[in-house]
């Protein structure tokens, strides 16, 4: 663990701008750009169980790399990256990475993306986290700010309908992210999965149990400059 008095080794602007010009050139409609890379390496950072790189790569690389050089540099970047999230909670230094949006008036920030990351993540131990959320109305309220921004994106569906968030509101709940973040790491830490629920988990994710028919979910936003 990071100690409270050493900063974080995160990537530098250098990197950033590297990493995003990579995942420009290599992905297509759907697939995660740099802020949705961000939201779902923070979901697993803070979520019930490791997931390892076997796992999560596969939601971020779509296609082999042209030669090995490249394939080492980007696979650098990630990892520090991801090593970087959890560093940054540790000494309350986190940002979540965003992206930005055209609109009539100008850019403007977006959590689309990083909410869309931060929903895939979940993906990845939906069980877990779906029941969970299902039985514990804490962990839902800790997620609040996250899934009211991820409803006012259009990334998570809601039976009930809700107005915009207005600019203060949208804001306020960007803000409250790194707060989230770490509430939902500690509750993770203070009830872990049991048990049943990873065996639950274990048989819901047997090969062949995959349903290629769900449509990907839809995100907002796009990293500009």
């Amino acid at each position: 663990m990071t100690a409270k008095t050493e900063w974080p080794s995160s990537l530098d602007d250098k990197e950033l701008d590297e990493l995003d010009r990579y995942l420009r050139a290599h992905t297509g409609d759907g697939d995660l750009l740099l802020d949705g890379v961000h939201g779902l390496l923070s979901a697993l950072a803070v979520g019930p169980l490791l997931v390892l790189p076997d796992e999560w790569l596969p939601e971020v690389l779509h296609e082999p790399f042209e030669h090995e050089d490249e394939g080492n540099r980007v696979l650098e970047l990630l990892a520090k990256l991801n090593d970087s999230i959890s560093a940054e909670l540790d000494v309350e230094a986190y940002e979540p990475i965003l992206g930005e949006v055209m609109t009539e008036t100008g850019p403007m920030l977006s959590a689309g993306g990083w909410c869309e990351g931060f929903s895939r993540g979940i993906d990845l131990r939906a069980a877990l986290w779906e029941g969970r959320l299902s039985e514990d109305p804490e962990l839902m309220e800790l997620l609040g700010p996250v899934m009211a921004l991820a409803v006012d994106e259009g990334i998570l569906s809601s039976e009930a309908e809700f107005e915009k968030l207005s600019d203060d509101e949208y804001d306020e709940c960007l803000a409250q992210v790194p707060t989230v973040l770490h509430a939902v790491n500690q509750y993770w830490q203070a009830k872990p999965a049991t048990e049943a629920e990873v065996e639950a988990m274990v048989l819901q994710q047997r090969p062949g149990q995959d349903d290629e028919t769900t449509p990907p979910r839809q995100r907002s936003g796009h990293w500009v400059h």
